[in-house]
């Protein structure tokens, strides 16, 4: 019996370490967010708090019965159906060994002076763990971050551009890629990295040494995380687009958005710095506002077509992408590769068969059905852009959405009322704005989908050929 008590002792504590590291890598290794921010509490107390309280309220034999058929099969299920399960990463690996090394050394110890009681054994493997490999990754991480500065450095003539924006700073860095590699040797952070961490890694692993130019993306969760990127990156040209509520959750106000963005602009390298009209920013030489009379002649589900004004001339610009607010992201584009030396036709040439980036209102025929993938656009503007296009299809509509993530209840309701008077069908996944969505959307044209591992099917019995499917936003199940 003392056998199976140690052994269940261990996987305990592998289990609880295997909870707290998948939910710091969620959110960024912020273990404040993992506390105040996390939006299943309830995953919290039956994978944490749970076991913990029976374990120092039950008899080991009876928490071994609940340990191994209840605990551990609810644990297993839960990792699989994660849709962003705990990625194996060197930091994750570490952590792990670290956690068996010091609870392997501390039930040793209890075992030699059988004096430790059972809360000791079960707390301080997990504090011990979680510090010890703080230190050890910030340790790591100077080291990382020095060597990434010091290969950028041997990089002849590499200009760098960063770019953030509450919204549309993927978009704009993919854009931008595909216009600038007609004439540059350029290359982008992939994916949607734009932490300190991720660009670091890219940048050592990844960022060929013959790069003209460097397209990276910043993002922020807190004050200061943008100007550690632009510390950095020191880049010659900073983009600074769309800013509004995103996040509003983590910055409590506009201001501090505003103001969080704007630490892209103390590049001590920057040449020139191009900002959106959203942001109350004082005219400089260095700083060039957009979008400056820009008109948006039409928009629909073939592309947009739009006028700007460059250097006193009007220009006529097209591309095959839906959303007319994408006119004021390729404004910026237009902007930034007219500024490193591209003259208007190469840029116009260039646009012509600018891609569809992927999972941002992106058009896909299939089975008869229209689907519009937006599932990676989270703002209010974008997502009432989304449903304007589609409300012109001819046929049934149907809509596929958690809401809005990270916003506020007033920007849910609008795009529920919209929702309910453009769409025939709405499907919402997650629990997250059920209840309020649900509050303003009719019912007869409402299902409520609790688990996202039935959308296929939900799909395949509600919807039929002939109609439009909008995947408007996405949010992983742990959100």
């Amino acid at each position: 019996m003392e056998y199976l008590y140690i052994f269940t002792h261990i996987v305990l504590i592998m289990s609880l370490g295997w909870y707290l590291i998948t939910n710091l890598q969620w959110y960024n290794y912020r273990l404040e967010r993992v506390i105040l921010k996390h939006h299943k509490w309830q995953w919290h107390i039956t994978y944490f708090v749970a076991p913990i309280v029976l374990f120092h309220i039950l008899d080991s034999l009876y928490f071994a019965i609940y340990f191994y058929l209840v605990f551990m099969t609810s644990f297993v299920l839960w990792n699989k159906k994660l849709d962003r399960p705990l990625v194996l990463t060197g930091r994750v690996k570490r952590f792990l060994l670290i956690l068996l090394f010091v609870t392997f050394a501390m039930i040793s110890l209890c075992l030699a002076s059988q004096k430790c009681n059972s809360s000791a054994i079960l707390f301080i493997p997990l504090i011990l763990s979680y510090t010890i490999s703080y230190i050890l990754e910030k340790i790591l991480f100077m080291a990382f971050k020095r060597k990434a500065k010091d290969r950028l450095a041997t990089i002849p003539s590499l200009k760098t551009i960063a770019i953030t924006a509450s919204y549309g700073k993927t978009s704009i860095k993919n854009y931008l890629y595909h216009v600038l590699k007609k004439k540059f040797k350029v290359y982008k952070t992939p994916r949607s990295v734009n932490t300190i961490g991720g660009i670091v890694l890219d940048v050592n692993r990844d960022l060929p040494l013959d790069t003209q130019i460097y397209i990276a993306e910043a993002g922020a969760r807190q004050s200061g995380d943008i100007e550690e990127i632009t510390s950095f990156l020191e880049p010659e040209y900073c983009v600074l687009g769309s800013v509004g509520e995103q996040h509003i959750e983590y910055f409590k106000t506009l201001d501090n958005i505003i103001h969080t963005k704007m630490e892209i602009l103390t590049s001590p390298k920057m040449i020139k710095g191009f900002v959106h009209e959203s942001v109350p920013i004082k005219d400089y030489e260095t700083i060039v506002k957009f979008p400056e009379n820009l008109h948006v002649t039409m928009s629909n589900l073939d592309g947009i077509w739009f006028d700007i004004v460059i250097n006193g001339k009007q220009e006529h610009f097209s591309a095959p992408i839906l959303g007319s607010f994408n006119a004021i992201n390729l404004t910026a584009v237009i902007l930034v590769a007219h500024e490193l030396g591209m003259s208007i036709d190469e840029i116009k040439m260039a646009l012509s068969n600018l891609p569809q980036v992927e999972h941002r209102l992106q058009k896909i025929e299939a089975g008869g059905k229209i689907i519009i993938d937006d599932s990676f656009n989270g703002n209010l503007e974008g997502m009432l852009e989304a449903i304007h296009i589609c409300s012109h299809h001819e046929g049934r509509k149907v809509i596929v959405t958690p809401g809005l993530v990270e916003s506020t209840s007033e920007a849910n309701i609008l795009l529920a009322n919209e929702i309910n008077e453009k769409f025939d069908y709405a499907i919402i996944t997650g629990s997250l704005n059920a209840q309020l969505l649900s509050s303003n959307i009719d019912n007869e044209k409402l299902f409520v989908l609790k688990d996202k591992s039935e959308l296929e099917n939900t799909l395949a019995t509600k919807t039929q050929a002939g109609d439009l499917i909008l995947f408007a936003n996405d949010a992983p199940n742990f959100i």
